[in-house]
């Protein structure tokens, strides 16, 4: 195949509608491999076309500016990632919403030192009142909650320099940990973890380090049924396997992003989870 071959209003409308279906990048360009299209020309077709379609979209609906993301590196579709002290797996990516699901992101022993230094300190969660830039406790979230400080104590600094590694972001971007805890029913109702243009409140949070640009749900245990993380806009459903992360990106602050997700109610046992917001500047 010629590296200068044309990319047909055809090619074009293809690799739209299978990324709008979930096909990942690495997955569109392995078919038209098998088309006949050398790998080095379907990647830059994918990038050119994916990009000319996404700001088109966002001309058309006056959307608000698309931001960088963090991204692990898994364009060829490895296996592990290296984060220096231990092998993540890949185990699942999906390129609309930009979804992925890791394995082996921490030990059975960091996981429980998690949970043994937040349980003290657990309380009724709460949410950013984005119509003031305060906190609440919101009826939509059941579950007892706590932040840790950015390095506040071995175990978490670890963690953070893992993930700061995983997904090619500082760790200065990036929020405390929070640690939630969800007792039988318990559950979060889909939500957005982006901070709302439109409301008041959200000039005052952003000056702390811009917008959330990604999120990383960390599981602590193994529930025994429910609990899981949904996706609704996909739809999708990971289940919450005690050292794995599921990773999301938004690079606009808008349903656009399809990262619209909540935590399924806990029908039986209980789940600990552990979660990281990324944020486009230093977070402070």
């Amino acid at each position: 195949m010629s590296t200068s071959q044309t990319i047909t209003p055809e090619l074009r409308q293809w690799i739209i509608d299978q990324a709008s279906a979930g096909i990942t990048g690495p997955a569109l360009i392995e078919a038209m491999g098998a088309s006949g299209w050398a790998e080095e020309v379907a990647i830059q077709a994918v990038e050119e076309v994916l990009r000319a379609h996404l700001d088109a979209l966002a001309q058309d609906k006056n959307l608000p500016p698309a931001r960088p993301v963090p991204e692990p590196a898994i364009t060829d579709s490895p296996l592990f990632i290296d984060v220096g002290d231990r092998q993540v797996e890949v185990l699942l990516q999906m390129a609309n919403p930009r979804v992925v699901l890791f394995g082996n992101l921490l030990s059975p022993d960091e996981c429980q030192a998690i949970i043994d230094a937040a349980g003290a300190r657990m309380r009724r969660s709460l949410t950013v009142q984005t119509a003031t830039g305060g906190e609440e406790v919101n009826a939509d979230r059941t579950s007892d909650g706590m932040f840790f400080q950015r390095g506040e104590n071995e175990v978490v600094a670890r963690l953070e320099r893992r993930i700061a590694r995983l997904v090619n972001w500082p760790i200065e971007n990036g929020e405390g940990v929070q640690v939630l805890h969800y007792r039988p029913g318990a559950e979060y109702k889909p939500h957005y973890d982006y901070f709302d243009p439109a409301e008041p409140g959200t000039p005052s949070i952003l000056k702390r380090g811009g917008q959330r640009v990604a999120t990383l749900v960390m599981y602590l245990n193994n529930p025994i049924k429910g609990g899981g993380t949904t996706f609704p806009d996909v739809p999708l459903e990971v289940g919450p396997r005690q050292g794995n992360a599921v990773f999301f990106s938004y690079d606009r602050a808008h349903p656009s992003s399809r990262t619209l997700h909540g935590g399924a109610p806990v029908t039986e046992g209980e789940k600990w989870i552990a979660t990281k917001w990324l944020r486009e500047r230093e977070f402070n």
